[in-house]
């Protein structure tokens, strides 16, 4: 292997992941192990996780584990971590991809999600998830290591961290406009909130060799309505969504040494949609 490709191996990089049994999670975990890291798992859905790692054990061949973590306690996480140092003694990378992401609805009886009709549970919940679950396991896991000689971490951001999801995209007709169908007001404020939290802990961190970057994803297409899938395309100028695996060789530059030299910054892998 070349000085260059080198860069970007993960050969026994022990590297957690949390919502690791999510669309995107099963991704991250599986750009690891291509590169022969340690994918470990985390997420409260055991059952899914556990199908996963098997898949991911199976197809290649390598060590990947689940732990059943709600990243909202700081007392689990903090036992998952120690869980892990006993066998594995280090880790290197950890990727905070865990969020709530409720899907508007078009039926006008779950009209939830618009801004008027929005709960202080459903606020607390989100947040709860998306950022106290991405400082607990960073403040736990970063201390780790920047005690122990360094690391790196990876928040999972979004396009709509950058720029306000255009509700448009999700209009239904036919519905009056008190009950139509919005992206919830918190996937925004998380996402803007982790592309924050990136920059604060890169710089707290710069002296202890922990490298903090974030990846902000575009839409993922998963078989979405046409009419949908219209909408959205065409406010990105490469015509298209994303699929399912486009950000796989993002996440291995990002957590690899191939990106050595870049801490606190925002990678925007979004088809160009955020240039308009």
């Amino acid at each position: 292997m070349n000085a260059l490709m080198e860069r970007f191996n993960l050969n026994g990089k022990v590297a957690i992941v949390t919502g690791g049994a999510g669309l995107l999670g099963v991704q991250h975990a599986e750009a690891i192990a291509v590169q022969g890291g340690i994918p470990l798992l985390w997420d409260v859905n055991l059952e899914k996780s556990q199908e996963v790692a098997v898949k991911i054990r199976q197809k290649y061949e390598c060590i990947c584990e689940v732990f059943a973590v709600d990243i909202t306690d700081p007392l689990a996480v903090e036992t998952a971590l120690a869980s892990i140092l006993l066998k594995y003694k280090k880790v290197d990378i950890l990727i905070n991809n865990a969020a709530n992401d409720p899907k508007p609805s078009k039926e006008s009886s779950l009209a939830w999600a618009r801004l008027e009709n929005f709960t202080t549970a459903m606020w607390e919940k989100d947040i709860q998830v998306g950022v106290l679950g991405a400082f607990n396991c960073s403040k736990t896991i970063g201390v780790h290591m920047a005690k122990s000689g360094g690391g790196v971490i990876l928040n999972i951001a979004s396009d709509l961290g950058i720029i306000a999801p255009d509700q448009r995209i999700y209009r239904s007709e036919g519905l009056p406009d008190d009950e139509q169908p919005v992206k919830p007001v918190t996937y925004s404020v998380v996402k803007h909130a982790i592309i924050g939290l990136t920059k604060y802990l890169a710089t707290y961190w710069a002296e202890n060799n922990v490298r903090v970057n974030s990846l902000s994803p575009g839409g993922i297409f998963t078989d979405q309505p046409e009419d949908f899938v219209g909408k959205l395309t065409s406010l990105i100028p490469m015509g298209r969504m994303a699929e399912v695996d486009e950000y796989q060789a993002a996440v291995v530059f990002l957590v690899s040494q191939a990106s050595s030299y870049m801490s606190g910054s925002n990678m925007v892998v979004d088809g160009g949609r955020t240039c308009w």
